[in-house]
């Protein structure tokens, strides 16, 4: 690693404060990125801050119908939280699918869908949930959020608080995992709600994406067969030692099946 000053904030107008004066800081949330890219040399922050004293980002509370998340909330604490499993069971089942037991004890809700890896579980539930991403300036839509490629719609020293997500009549969440890494190789997250369906789909593209074809036969039939023979071209789709695009396409319509079936 590269030397840096490490920063342990103790309230979030102090956290937000510290990154906007660092020349080149990094925040800190549960490591599961940061901390093997710093060993790896591919990092070179002046600063690291640390999160973990700060109140703010932390819990899961009601808030109107749906759920708001704290930033520094960790996968496990939504896979086993109560509120999740009464609200909204098939958010609590995919934070249950991420990576193994320690990733999950220490892997943080803010943390994940900031760096925005395109293989990561969160950006499915984010978009398919309808969800709001509060910073510590604004409120991100969850269409606006996901740029591309391990970009988000957050400006520089801006801080992810919370995210809100809202409460589906039916949800469910499939994915077809790397067996290596528990990555998704795709995972697609289908949320019906009173005004419609949302099918999102993450790990088959560089970025979390939704299927309107899908969505539309959803809302007419909410069934598995109604998307069995809904294929997504497989232009642009991820190609690598793990699957082809084609491959990827494929599993995009089987997924969605199995995310339908999950529903009940």
């Amino acid at each position: 690693m590269y030397a840096f000053e490490y920063r342990r904030p103790t309230s979030l107008a102090e956290a937000v404060s510290i990154l906007g004066q660092s020349e080149e800081g990094k925040i800190l949330a549960g490591g599961q990125t940061l901390l093997p890219t710093l060993k790896q040399r591919l990092a070179q922050p002046t600063e690291l801050i640390d999160l973990s004293r700060l109140p703010e980002l932390k819990g899961i509370r009601e808030d109107g119908d749906g759920l708001f998340i704290g930033a520094y909330t960790r996968h496990a604490e939504v896979a086993h939280g109560d509120l999740v499993k009464q609200r909204i069971p098939a958010l609590a089942a995919l934070a249950g699918e991420i990576g193994d037991r320690q990733v999950r004890n220490l892997g943080t809700l803010g943390g994940s869908i900031a760096n925005a890896d395109p293989a990561a579980d969160y950006p499915a539930a984010v978009v398919g949930l309808k969800a709001v991403v509060k910073t510590d300036r604004r409120e991100i839509a969850c269409d606006d959020f996901f740029t591309g490629l391990f970009e988000t719609a957050l400006e520089p020293g801006e801080l992810i608080v919370g995210v809100r997500f809202a409460r589906p009549e039916k949800a469910g969440y499939a994915k077809f995992r790397n067996p290596a890494s528990r990555y998704a190789m795709v995972g697609v997250c289908v949320a019906k709600f009173g005004d419609g369906v949302r099918v999102a789909v993450t790990g088959a593209g560089g970025s979390v994406f939704r299927v309107p074809e899908m969505e539309a036969a959803l809302a007419k039939d909410f069934r598995p067969d109604a998307v069995a023979g809904i294929a997504v071209p497989a232009d642009g789709l991820n190609s690598d030692m793990h699957g082809s695009a084609e491959y990827r396409a494929h599993l995009v319509t089987v997924m969605a099946k199995r995310a339908v079936e999950s529903c009940g």
